[in-house]
């Protein structure tokens, strides 16, 4: 009796032995830690130039299954940087890119994230290296575990035209930044803050009058490593201060920050500028004690945080008392137990930290200082 055996090698695969080259590669490689097992799954891809259309299919299914889990392009770049390197970085935003065209409608929040992916082409290099790191950056993805779903439906009317008022309040920030004086960054962080509770008053008297009215959405916010216990604490005052709710996952390095939309933005506009000027004032602080002929300290630094955290929530709950006229604090109250209520939905059993490592009297002293001259006067009473 006669065989015939037939070899199809597209896509990988091999029918004479009925497993893929992908297969074997992914068994050996993806589900075990060991550097042995990677380089063994590397070296099967390596040796199969006919593979390479299955493995970055394979990798876009990937990205669908984290977008299936709770994840966003923003978060999934966020954690890869953390756990990987630069090449990673860039061969998942080639991945995401590639998957989008297949990917269900979205809405603005998401194609603003698209829209940031880093655009470096991964290195050209040797075939071994380029699958070891594809197989790393699979296992990293294939791990990741399921996180809250943040409603990301794509808006049925035309696109939301951008705010005037928020494009004033970001060159305000801007300029708060930039300035070397602090009296100046005060005054223009006090007029920013002004007109974010103005917008967010506007914004919640024409929800109130609509026929269908908003409800809370929600975004993840990146609240990385080193000192990320006190910058949680900033972005919760941040958020307490403009009627959200911020949520901390300290494991995967972000705050997820539940609010009505005019208010989320003003959050993240709010919480990047107040980081970027104490992350300034520190280092002018920090000049300050060396050249008193102190050592620079992570103590120091993390305690100048914490106190710029604090002092900072402070003075905005002191200012949010005084936002508004009498008359539209039903209407902010409504807003406020809709949020709360969606944030006891997505987390139903959260649990307090305690920030550690505050131990440094100069720094909290200087960070405190720092948040004096960073934050706002009593806003005008709003009507």
């Amino acid at each position: 009796m006669s065989s015939t055996s037939s070899n199809d090698t597209s896509n990988g695969t091999s029918n004479g032995t009925g497993t893929s080259t992908v297969d074997r590669a992914f068994a050996a490689a993806l589900y075990a830690d060991t550097g042995a097992a990677l380089d063994t799954g590397a070296s099967a891809l390596a040796a199969a130039p006919d593979a390479d259309a299955e493995v970055a299919r394979r990798g876009r299914e990937f990205v669908a299954t984290a977008w299936q889990r709770g994840w966003q392009p923003a978060d999934v770049v966020r954690i890869v940087r953390r756990d990987l390197d630069d090449v990673h970085i860039r061969l998942v935003a080639e991945l995401i890119r590639a998957q989008a065209p297949d990917d269900r409608a979205r809405g603005p929040r998401w194609a603003a994230q698209l829209a940031e992916l880093p655009d470096e082409a991964p290195p050209r290099t040797d075939r071994f290296s380029r699958a070891t790191a594809v197989l790393e950056l699979y296992r990293l993805l294939l791990r990741l575990p399921a996180l809250e779903p943040l409603d990301e439906r794509a808006s049925d009317g035309p696109p939301r035209p951008a705010s005037r008022m928020l494009t004033r309040i970001r060159a305000l920030l801007a300029k708060a930044e930039a300035t070397g004086f602090p009296e100046e960054a005060e005054a223009l962080t006090a007029k920013a803050q002004e007109l974010m509770a103005r917008h967010s008053v506007d914004e919640a008297l024409l929800a109130s009058h609509a026929p269908a009215p908003d409800a809370p959405g929600a975004c993840r916010i990146g609240v990385e490593p080193p000192y990320e216990q006190a910058k949680a604490v900033l972005l919760d005052a941040v958020a307490d201060a403009n009627h959200c709710r911020a949520v901390w996952n300290e494991p995967f390095g972000f705050s997820t920050v539940v609010g009505f939309e005019a208010d989320l933005e003003v959050v993240e506009l709010l919480f990047t500028s107040l980081l970027v000027q104490a992350t300034t004032a520190m280092t002018k602080a920090e000049a300050a004690q060396r050249a008193g002929g102190r050592r620079r300290t992570k103590t120091f630094r993390q305690s100048f945080l914490a106190a710029y955290a604090h002092r900072v929530g402070a003075r905005l709950a002191r200012a949010a008392e005084t936002q508004v006229s009498d008359d539209l604090l039903p209407v902010l109250a409504t807003r406020e137990v809709a949020v709360t209520e969606a944030t006891d939905r997505m987390f139903p059993r959260t649990t307090t930290t305690r920030l550690r490592g505050v131990t440094d009297e100069a720094g909290w002293t200087e960070g405190a200082e720092a948040a004096d001259r960073a934050q706002v006067a009593h806003r005008p009473h709003l009507t």
